[in-house]
């Protein structure tokens, strides 16, 4: 028969019970801890014959912020008599007042608009009293360490060799000093091992030649040997610089297909907009580049008479708009466009949004490298990245399948 409920046990609410499971959790998983290191040093004992490992009553009780809310504890202690020798829990270090996923919240939740004088509050809503640590202090403390991480982000050898690169850049506003915003440019790439990783953040001038040539150069100093493709909107300075390089000379380009589309929209009236954006998803979604061409076709057909200005814009880099068909299918999705970049800038231009711009150019730019290196840690491997071997081993693609080496020599023979 079940047990009915006391007036008692409803005192507590949901939030009240997930505390104090995890307290007890906690506590049970400490007292093992504790056991089995006596345990493991039951059979050394002094000249006497007593045990050098035993227990020792409770520490002092203290306040620990975990993700289910503040709980108290009086944590076991162990007597370690053993020459040199000293037990520390590694469950729960000493002085440790926040489990590291606390500890990393900060950041996060600073980072995505909240300020640091509503912090305290905002962290005691969720976990309850016991969240002093957790100050405006802390977080202007945090901020100064951002800044030597970004310091030494930019001054760190590059070692990986890199299939992909994106390039963008983003006017973060700011409210000290003479301008009124800043230009970030960010670079991200893929490595052989189909891993996207953040490789450079630079404040630049409007996205100019000599601010992206500045960044580029800097990461081949550094030991960045170059990409087979790298992506990009129309920005005409990231280009230039890049063909400036020696070390990307044999560097393919790909414009994004998200930019163009916007730019060709906006050459026509809004009544023909839906009627050319199909068009133009189906040249980007297109299986093979025949299917990209006959659509373009049927775009100059419709549109070219009366609104040459938004044909023209997607004639002049239709070549490389369509370079990804050279290279795996599974990949397109990600080299189309900037998204991987664009995506991750969303969170950026949240805090500057909810801060009404970053405090100072130096503030901003090392704002949107931390936003950005947070964004890092969900970043997935590119799909299909099992073919970067292929591709790294110089095997052809054409529409997205791997072209054979009797195909190949049939075509060289042909021609």
């Amino acid at each position: 028969m079940l047990k009915l409920l006391t007036d008692e046990s409803l005192k507590y609410n949901l939030d009240e019970v997930v505390r104090l499971g995890a307290k007890k959790m906690l506590m049970e998983a400490l007292l093992a801890e504790v056991e089995d290191v006596i345990s493991k040093h039951k059979d050394e004992v002094d000249e006497n014959g007593n045990r050098l490992v035993v227990r020792n009553g409770k520490s002092k009780r203290r306040t620990v912020t975990l993700g289910s809310g503040a709980v108290e504890i009086e944590a076991p202690r162990i007597n370690d008599k053993r020459s040199g020798k000293k037990f520390t829990s590694e469950i729960l270090p000493p002085y440790l007042r926040k489990s590291p996923r606390i500890e990393s919240l900060i950041p996060v939740l600073y980072l995505r608009g909240i300020s640091t004088g509503k912090m305290g509050s905002t962290l005691e809503d969720f976990f309850g009293e016991g969240t002093m640590g957790l100050s405006p202090a802390t977080v202007s403390n945090l901020i100064k360490t951002w800044e030597k991480d970004f310091e030494f982000f930019k001054r760190r050898q590059i070692t990986k060799k890199y299939v992909y690169i994106w390039a963008d850049g983003v006017n973060v506003r700011v409210r000290l000093g003479d301008d009124k915003k800043v230009c970030v440019l960010v670079v991200m790439g893929v490595t052989e091992d189909g891993d996207k990783e953040l490789l450079a953040v630079q404040e630049g001038y409007r996205e100019s030649k000599e601010a992206w040539m500045t960044l580029m150069r800097g990461l081949v100093d550094r030991g960045f040997t170059g990409a087979m493709l790298a992506m990009g909107d129309g920005a005409l300075g990231f280009w230039a610089a890049l063909r400036d390089i020696e070390e990307f000379k044999d560097t393919k380009e790909q414009r994004c297909w998200v930019h163009k589309i916007a730019n060709v929209l906006n050459k026509l009236p809004k009544r023909v907009q839906p009627e050319a954006k199909a068009l133009l998803h189906e040249m980007m979604k297109a299986p093979d580049r025949e299917s990209a061409d006959l659509a373009k076709e049927r775009f100059k057909k419709t549109f070219d008479e009366k609104y040459e200005k938004s044909f023209l814009c997607l004639e002049k880099d239709w070549d490389r708009l369509t370079t990804f068909f050279d290279f795996p299918a599974r990949h397109w999705t990600s080299i189309r466009t900037t998204n991987p970049i664009e995506s991750s800038f969303a969170t950026v231009k949240l805090r500057t949004k909810t801060t009404r711009g970053a405090g100072s150019t130096k503030t901003a730019t090392t704002m949107a490298f931390k936003l950005l290196q947070e964004c890092e840690k969900k970043w997935r491997k590119i799909r299909g990245f099992e073919e970067i071997e292929n591709l790294l081993s110089g095997v052809e693609y054409r529409n997205g399948v791997m072209v054979t080496p009797q195909e190949s020599n049939r075509e060289a023979a042909a021609m």
